[in-house]
């Protein structure tokens, strides 16, 4: 028996795509509803109309340039693999699974900045724009990406505003963008109508993400999420930006940060990563740039970091790593 189905989200890439085109035509549908990726907790279950799926459809192809066909390389039961498929519904195109059966004039591809870097750059080529998202976006990645001819777009969003709604910092036409105490906040056509179940999150029509981040000159930059701050000894060590600096050591092929708990500093800064550099010089290597304080008193090595189904970095399995590797302070845990 099929699973096929919009609310929840469910089914093959060409059941949902079906699903969708009449979803779209249709006179006054319900909206559909999509699970969130669970990353770093239980995962929701987001309430989308189709006025929102179109306002952020209609308004990644304005940005880009103009509509184009697909290349489906995300989950389609996941917001980000929903609209690739969505998208192709309002080009009018036919999305396809491998780039050999692209046949677009102007084409595009969305992915995850693990797959980005495991692409060799002259396969992205034949793509007007590449969109990254789902997580943050190495600057070294993009800039050796870029350099070989490649469009790159960091989109920044999440299912409760139907994907990606900032592009290189900038929000989408109909979309507004603000912070504060520090935090996201959205609103505007994309936003969700809430989850299945529960109250709706927005307040006077904005909704306040988990993220933190600063605007310059209307340019929104994401410093990480709220509880990604580990309070180590009491410092505050923004995680997110202590690995995306181990990332830059030419020794390390990925990192994340996370905290272990511990009875002297209530919680002590642990790295989890992919590569063979010793722990003072990558205690060297943060304190180089950011406070001592931020560098991890640990690392935890391992063949790779454990992924969600989306391409998604699975924090809470990297918090388990973590807290299981068995840690003495101020040293190497070994390899996980």
């Amino acid at each position: 028996m099929s699973s096929q189905s919009l609310d929840p989200v469910g089914g093959s890439a060409e059941e949902i795509l079906g699903l969708l085109r009449e979803w779209d035509a249709a006179d006054d549908p319900p909206p559909l509803s999509v699970e969130t990726s669970g990353s770093t907790g239980r995962a929701k279950r987001v309430v989308l109309s189709r006025a929102a799926m179109r306002a952020s459809a209609d308004a990644t192809h304005a940005r880009l340039g103009g509509p184009g066909q697909w290349l489906l390389a995300l989950p389609p039961t996941y917001v980000a693999g929903l609209q690739v498929l969505f998208r192709s519904v309002r080009a009018g195109t036919e999305p396809v699974t491998t780039a050999a059966d692209l046949t677009g004039q102007r084409c595009y591809v969305s992915l995850v900045p693990t797959q980005l870097g495991r692409l060799p750059p002259g396969e992205l080529h034949r793509f007007d724009a590449v969109l990254v998202g789902g997580a943050a976006l190495d600057a070294e990645l993009r800039t050796r990406v870029e350099q070989a001819g490649v469009r790159v777009v960091a989109t920044y969003g999440m299912s409760e505003t139907c994907g990606g709604c900032v592009y290189d910092g900038f929000p989408l036409d109909g979309v507004e963008i603000d912070v504060v105490d520090g935090r996201v906040r959205v609103r505007g056509r994309v936003l969700f109508d809430g989850y299945d179940g529960q109250p709706d999150e927005r307040r006077d029509g904005w909704f306040v993400t988990e993220d933190l981040g600063r605007i310059d000159d209307g340019r929104l930059t994401v410093l990480g999420r709220a509880d990604d701050v580990v309070v180590s000894g009491g410092v505050n060590v923004p995680s997110s930006a202590v690995a995306d600096r181990l990332r830059l050591h030419p020794g390390v092929r990925d990192a994340e940060v996370v905290g272990v708990p511990d009875a002297e500093w209530g919680r002590l800064v642990v790295a989890v990563l992919v590569g063979d550099v010793e722990l003072v010089e990558l205690r060297d290597w943060v304190a180089a740039v950011h406070p001592r304080a931020w560098a991890p008193r640990h690392v935890v090595r391992v063949e790779d970091l454990p992924l969600l189904p989306t391409g998604k970095v699975d924090r809470l399995a990297v918090q388990e790593l973590a807290t299981s590797a068995g840690l003495d302070r101020d040293h190497d845990s070994g390899r996980a």
